[in-house]
């Protein structure tokens, strides 16, 4: 690095932690209220709409989902943003201010608007446009760095066990499913022995299970089980990913991988049971060529639900 650059870089430095300072970053609480920082850049990404559930500000605040469910519980909790289930996909709540949370935002837009104007009123017009090229610049940079460094390698599917895979699958399905819809022991301990005992035949030719392991973790999962049902017709079963994974198409590739191999071992049709309600997963079903075959009320998973079979006619070479 030539002396130049490192002396750049340093300028930078001092100034970007002057401006954190400055900003009031350092303090507990931000803007003339008593929130945390981050709860102030939550309010103001839901006001102006570019957050409307957790997840997109999980994203743009670049904070664990954790750490934003803390976060949005507290802003609940006082009264400045609700709830609510989205209309498509009842497994999405969106985050809305109340009157309450658009109240605070208008104070918090106009503390900064004054700190802002205070700050640049002293400054020649040519100086504040050189300022803000300046700051968006360096902000759009820091910004394409991040992703640079911290964009994840793409998961790479794995088939076949591993250790840990029967009580990972087992406890995402029990996880997600008891949040969904409220299924509870009797779902798991269906989830939890036939899966144990599909693992015991996993050497068959027409069985296969495939995985994804994120850090270390088992993240996602889905069978092939081509022996438990009447006829050559293969039982796509244990699809599930994990909310680590979710929206990034791990899914749609874990799928196509157990197609691809329906398609390859001839099975003349693949089914699958899932219920009424799962619009995502039925997408990716869909894609792939299956289509609802039956459907009725039961609750053969500890709850009551609109069970539903999809069937796919294999493909021939």
């Amino acid at each position: 690095m030539k002396a130049d650059a490192a002396t750049d870089i340093e300028r930078i430095r001092w100034a970007s932690r002057k401006l954190v300072r400055e900003l009031g970053f350092m303090e507990q609480t931000l803007a003339g209220t008593n929130l945390s920082p981050s709860a102030v850049h939550a309010l103001i990404e839901m006001a102006e709409g570019r957050a409307t559930t957790a997840r997109d500000l999980s994203d743009l605040l670049h904070l664990e989902k954790s750490s934003v469910s803390r976060l949005l519980k507290k802003l609940i909790d006082t009264g400045d943003i609700v709830e609510t289930q989205d209309e498509d996909d009842f497994r999405v709540k969106r985050l809305t201010l109340t009157t309450k949370g658009r109240d605070l935002f208008a104070a918090i837009a106009k503390s900064a608007q004054t700190r802002v104007g205070q700050a640049i009123a002293p400054l020649a017009e040519d100086t504040v446009r050189t300022l803000i090229a300046g700051l968006e610049g360096y902000a759009e940079a820091l910004a394409h760095s991040r992703s640079d460094d911290t964009a994840p390698d793409e998961p790479e599917i794995a088939e076949g066990y591993r250790p840990t895979l029967l009580a990972r699958v087992v406890e995402m399905h029990a996880h997600y499913y008891s949040g969904l819809v409220g299924f509870g022991l009797p779902f798991e301990t269906k989830v939890a022995s036939e899966l144990a005992e599909f693992m015991t035949r996993l050497d068959a030719p027409k069985n296969g299970i495939w995985h994804v392991a994120s850090g270390g973790r088992i993240s996602a999962s889905i069978a092939i089980d081509g022996q438990d049902l009447e006829g050559d017709i293969a039982h796509l079963r244990w699809f599930i990913v994990d909310d680590t994974l979710r929206g990034t198409g791990i899914g749609k590739r874990l799928l196509d991988a157990a197609i691809a191999f329906c398609d390859a071992q001839g099975f003349s049709e693949t089914h699958l049971w899932t219920f009424l309600g799962l619009d995502t997963a039925r997408a990716l079903y869909e894609r792939v060529g299956f289509q609802l075959a039956k459907e009725k009320a039961g609750r053969q998973w500890g709850a009551d639900v609109i069970e539903q079979r999809f069937a796919r006619i294999g493909q021939l070479d």
